[in-house]
């Protein structure tokens, strides 16, 4: 013989009671799930635009050795081919931009490089070597530090580099946060 428990019965009022408090608490936690769900969502969001104001800061503070490193590994790439580089004057423009694939901040900016020919070499003999070229910088921030592979955008400010590049990264805005003081 099956014992009921004194506090339940078979009768429909029962079964209707336990269904209504199944759906309140249903509805109680679907109403506390789905704000704080959007509440994590918008605290993320803020982090990461935190995160990026703050390497954009990094980045200004870093710029003179981010140059000087860019300068060092640009030269040793050898790339134009058969140019040296002999001068890179470094411009105040900067624009930033995300990495759509690799989720990587980016700064490009703008410098006017100009070269001599190697002795000896396919361009030894072209007038146009000694021009200056416009072009962009690129530097990636990753894991909390800014670095660069020593490429050169040629052809394109910071701006442009960005725009003709719209299908690989997106502009980031450089507005400081909302009581703090920046320039750009």
């Amino acid at each position: 013989m099956i014992e009921q428990s004194p506090n339940w019965s078979n009768d429909g009022e029962s079964l209707f009671l336990l269904a209504t408090t199944a759906t309140t608490w249903g509805w109680i936690l679907a109403t506390l799930i789905v704000p704080l769900a959007i509440l994590i969502a918008l605290l993320l969001r803020g982090g990461r635009q935190t995160e990026t104001q703050r390497a954009i800061r990094l980045f200004k503070l870093r710029r003179e050795t981010l140059e000087a490193k860019f300068l060092d590994l640009a030269i040793a790439r050898g790339v134009p081919r058969g140019l040296m580089w002999v001068h890179c004057e470094w411009k105040p423009d900067v624009s930033f931009a995300r990495d759509l694939e690799a989720d990587l901040l980016t700064a490009f900016v703008g410098v006017q490089i100009s070269f001599e020919a190697i002795a000896g070499g396919d361009m030894e003999d072209v007038e146009a070597v000694s021009h200056f070229r416009e072009a962009s910088a690129v530097f990636h921030y990753q894991k909390g530090v800014w670095g660069t592979g020593g490429k050169a955008l040629f052809n394109m400010g910071p701006a442009e580099a960005v725009e003709r590049l719209s299908g690989q990264y997106e502009p980031v805005s450089v507005d400081p946060p909302q009581g703090s003081r920046g320039n750009q």
